[in-house]
Protein backbone atom coordinates (compact mmCIF):
# COMPACT_ATOMS: atom_id res chain seq x y z
CA UNK A 1 0.00 0.00 0.00
CA UNK A 2 1.47 3.15 -1.04
CA UNK A 3 1.11 5.84 2.01
CA UNK A 4 0.83 9.47 0.92
CA UNK A 5 1.55 12.55 2.93
CA UNK A 6 -0.68 15.34 1.75
CA UNK A 7 0.64 19.19 2.79
CA UNK A 8 -1.69 21.70 2.38
CA UNK A 9 -2.24 25.41 3.57
CA UNK A 10 -5.71 26.26 2.59
CA UNK A 11 -9.15 25.06 2.19
CA UNK A 12 -7.85 21.55 0.59
CA UNK A 13 -9.87 21.46 -2.61
CA UNK A 14 -7.09 19.00 -4.18
CA UNK A 15 -6.33 17.00 -1.35
CA UNK A 16 -10.40 16.36 -1.04
CA UNK A 17 -9.97 15.47 -5.19
CA UNK A 18 -7.19 13.16 -4.53
CA UNK A 19 -8.85 11.53 -1.73
CA UNK A 20 -11.81 10.83 -3.75
CA UNK A 21 -9.75 9.06 -6.55
CA UNK A 22 -8.63 6.78 -3.97
CA UNK A 23 -11.96 6.05 -2.91
CA UNK A 24 -13.25 5.78 -6.24
CA UNK A 25 -10.56 3.19 -6.89
CA UNK A 26 -8.94 5.30 -9.04
CA UNK A 27 -5.43 5.37 -7.05
CA UNK A 28 -4.90 2.05 -7.10
CA UNK A 29 -3.01 0.77 -3.63
CA UNK A 30 -2.88 3.60 -1.72
CA UNK A 31 -4.26 5.73 1.11
CA UNK A 32 -3.32 9.47 2.96
CA UNK A 33 -1.63 8.44 5.44
CA UNK A 34 -1.36 12.03 7.03
CA UNK A 35 -2.30 15.96 6.09
CA UNK A 36 0.01 18.42 7.24
CA UNK A 37 -0.64 22.08 7.05
CA UNK A 38 1.47 25.27 8.13
CA UNK A 39 -1.67 27.10 9.12
CA UNK A 40 -3.68 25.54 12.18
CA UNK A 41 -6.93 27.30 10.80
CA UNK A 42 -6.47 26.29 7.38
CA UNK A 43 -9.89 24.28 6.52
CA UNK A 44 -7.94 21.48 4.86
CA UNK A 45 -7.57 20.20 8.06
CA UNK A 46 -10.92 20.21 9.03
CA UNK A 47 -12.19 18.26 6.19
CA UNK A 48 -9.36 15.87 6.80
CA UNK A 49 -10.47 15.09 10.52
CA UNK A 50 -13.82 15.09 9.01
CA UNK A 51 -13.12 12.23 7.23
CA UNK A 52 -11.29 10.67 9.72
CA UNK A 53 -7.70 11.28 8.41
CA UNK A 54 -5.00 11.73 10.34
CA UNK A 55 -4.31 15.77 10.12
CA UNK A 56 -1.31 17.77 11.90
CA UNK A 57 -0.56 21.51 12.11
CA UNK A 58 2.78 22.50 12.30
CA UNK A 59 3.24 26.29 12.14
CA UNK A 60 6.72 27.90 11.66
CA UNK A 61 7.95 29.42 15.08
CA UNK A 62 9.78 33.33 14.23
CA UNK A 63 11.18 34.18 10.60
CA UNK A 64 13.98 33.96 8.88
CA UNK A 65 15.92 31.52 7.54
CA UNK A 66 16.86 29.36 10.31
CA UNK A 67 12.89 29.22 11.62
CA UNK A 68 12.45 27.27 8.06
CA UNK A 69 14.90 25.51 7.97
CA UNK A 70 13.54 24.12 11.70
CA UNK A 71 10.20 23.90 9.87
CA UNK A 72 11.02 21.87 7.46
CA UNK A 73 12.70 19.54 9.67
CA UNK A 74 10.05 19.26 11.82
CA UNK A 75 7.63 18.72 8.40
CA UNK A 76 10.15 15.74 6.99
CA UNK A 77 10.11 13.80 10.45
CA UNK A 78 6.15 14.32 10.80
CA UNK A 79 6.33 12.56 7.14
CA UNK A 80 9.08 9.47 7.93
CA UNK A 81 7.15 9.16 11.49
CA UNK A 82 3.69 8.30 9.20
CA UNK A 83 5.46 6.51 6.57
CA UNK A 84 5.08 8.45 3.65
CA UNK A 85 6.50 7.08 0.85
CA UNK A 86 4.81 10.06 -1.87
CA UNK A 87 4.11 14.12 -0.66
CA UNK A 88 2.02 15.89 -2.36
CA UNK A 89 1.85 19.24 -2.28
CA UNK A 90 -2.00 20.36 -2.71
CA UNK A 91 -1.98 24.18 -2.07
CA UNK A 92 0.88 24.26 -0.07
CA UNK A 93 1.93 28.31 0.29
CA UNK A 94 5.81 28.04 0.89
CA UNK A 95 8.60 27.42 -0.54
CA UNK A 96 10.29 24.23 0.79
CA UNK A 97 14.08 23.82 1.49
CA UNK A 98 16.54 21.60 -0.67
CA UNK A 99 16.94 19.90 2.62
CA UNK A 100 13.35 18.50 2.34
CA UNK A 101 13.80 17.78 -1.66
CA UNK A 102 17.06 15.87 -0.74
CA UNK A 103 14.46 13.71 2.51
CA UNK A 104 12.10 12.83 -0.63
CA UNK A 105 14.17 12.18 -3.66
CA UNK A 106 11.91 11.94 -6.46
CA UNK A 107 9.11 11.53 -3.88
CA UNK A 108 7.61 15.16 -4.30
CA UNK A 109 4.94 15.85 -6.55
CA UNK A 110 3.15 19.82 -6.88
CA UNK A 111 -0.08 21.06 -8.91
CA UNK A 112 0.35 24.29 -10.62
CA UNK A 113 -2.02 26.35 -12.25
CA UNK A 114 -0.74 27.18 -15.51
CA UNK A 115 0.90 25.46 -18.47
CA UNK A 116 5.00 25.60 -17.44
CA UNK A 117 7.20 26.76 -17.90
CA UNK A 118 4.69 29.50 -18.57
CA UNK A 119 3.66 31.73 -15.52
CA UNK A 120 5.55 30.19 -12.71
CA UNK A 121 5.19 31.43 -8.55
CA UNK A 122 2.02 33.19 -7.25
CA UNK A 123 -1.57 34.26 -8.98
CA UNK A 124 -0.53 32.25 -12.19
CA UNK A 125 -4.08 32.45 -13.49
CA UNK A 126 -4.38 36.16 -13.09
CA UNK A 127 -0.44 36.10 -14.62
CA UNK A 128 -2.02 34.38 -17.70
CA UNK A 129 -5.20 36.15 -17.86
CA UNK A 130 -3.53 39.73 -17.82
CA UNK A 131 -0.76 38.52 -20.47
CA UNK A 132 -3.46 37.87 -22.78
CA UNK A 133 -2.72 34.12 -23.16
CA UNK A 134 -5.28 32.09 -25.41
CA UNK A 135 -4.55 28.91 -23.74
CA UNK A 136 -4.17 28.33 -20.30
CA UNK A 137 -3.97 25.21 -17.92
CA UNK A 138 -2.23 23.06 -14.86
CA UNK A 139 0.93 21.22 -14.44
CA UNK A 140 1.37 18.64 -11.95
CA UNK A 141 5.38 18.32 -11.64
CA UNK A 142 8.10 16.74 -9.60
CA UNK A 143 9.50 19.05 -7.17
CA UNK A 144 13.42 19.63 -7.32
CA UNK A 145 14.97 22.49 -5.92
CA UNK A 146 13.96 25.22 -8.11
CA UNK A 147 10.48 27.12 -8.00
CA UNK A 148 7.75 25.20 -10.43
CA UNK A 149 10.61 23.89 -12.37
CA UNK A 150 10.92 20.17 -11.78
CA UNK A 151 10.36 17.43 -14.38
CA UNK A 152 6.20 17.55 -15.77
CA UNK A 153 4.32 14.42 -15.49
CA UNK A 154 1.19 16.34 -17.37
CA UNK A 155 -0.73 18.50 -18.45
CA UNK A 156 -4.30 19.84 -19.28
CA UNK A 157 -5.09 22.63 -21.00
CA UNK A 158 -7.69 25.43 -20.68
CA UNK A 159 -8.72 27.88 -23.10
CA UNK A 160 -9.10 31.11 -22.31
CA UNK A 161 -13.01 32.70 -23.32
CA UNK A 162 -13.47 36.35 -24.59
CA UNK A 163 -16.04 36.36 -21.74
CA UNK A 164 -13.49 35.11 -18.81
CA UNK A 165 -12.88 36.80 -16.21
CA UNK A 166 -9.35 35.98 -13.91
CA UNK A 167 -11.55 34.76 -11.20
CA UNK A 168 -14.15 32.73 -14.12
CA UNK A 169 -10.52 31.29 -15.72
CA UNK A 170 -9.21 30.18 -12.11
CA UNK A 171 -12.41 28.23 -11.15
CA UNK A 172 -12.13 26.18 -14.63
CA UNK A 173 -8.31 25.72 -14.37
CA UNK A 174 -9.01 24.22 -10.94
CA UNK A 175 -11.49 21.90 -12.24
CA UNK A 176 -8.63 20.47 -14.66
CA UNK A 177 -6.29 20.41 -11.17
CA UNK A 178 -8.57 18.20 -9.91
CA UNK A 179 -8.62 15.72 -12.60
CA UNK A 180 -5.21 16.00 -13.44
CA UNK A 181 -3.35 15.64 -9.86
CA UNK A 182 -5.40 12.43 -9.28
CA UNK A 183 -3.83 11.08 -12.78
CA UNK A 184 -0.27 12.23 -12.06
CA UNK A 185 -0.40 10.82 -8.79
CA UNK A 186 -1.52 7.10 -10.24
CA UNK A 187 1.10 7.31 -13.08
CA UNK A 188 3.84 7.83 -10.64
CA UNK A 189 3.11 5.08 -8.05
CA UNK A 190 2.36 2.30 -11.13
CA UNK A 191 6.01 3.59 -11.85
CA UNK A 192 5.67 2.48 -15.69
CA UNK A 193 7.84 5.63 -16.63
CA UNK A 194 11.21 6.88 -17.05
CA UNK A 195 12.78 10.50 -16.76
CA UNK A 196 15.37 11.39 -19.47
CA UNK A 197 16.83 14.60 -19.14
CA UNK A 198 13.59 16.65 -18.29
CA UNK A 199 11.44 14.51 -20.08
CA UNK A 200 9.08 12.40 -18.09
CA UNK A 201 8.54 9.02 -20.38
CA UNK A 202 5.86 6.15 -20.33
CA UNK A 203 8.32 3.22 -19.90
CA UNK A 204 8.75 1.08 -22.84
Amino acid sequence: MHRLGVLLSGRGSNFLAIHRAIVDGHIPAAEIAVVLSNKPEAPGLDAARELGLKAVAIPQEGKGPDARAIHDTKMIAALTDYGVDLVCLAGYMRIITPAFVEAFPNRILNVHPSLLPAFPGLDAQHQAFDYGAKVAGCTVHFVDEAVDHGVIVLQKTVPVLDGDTAESLSARILEQEHIAYPEAIARVLGGAYRVEGRRYLAAK
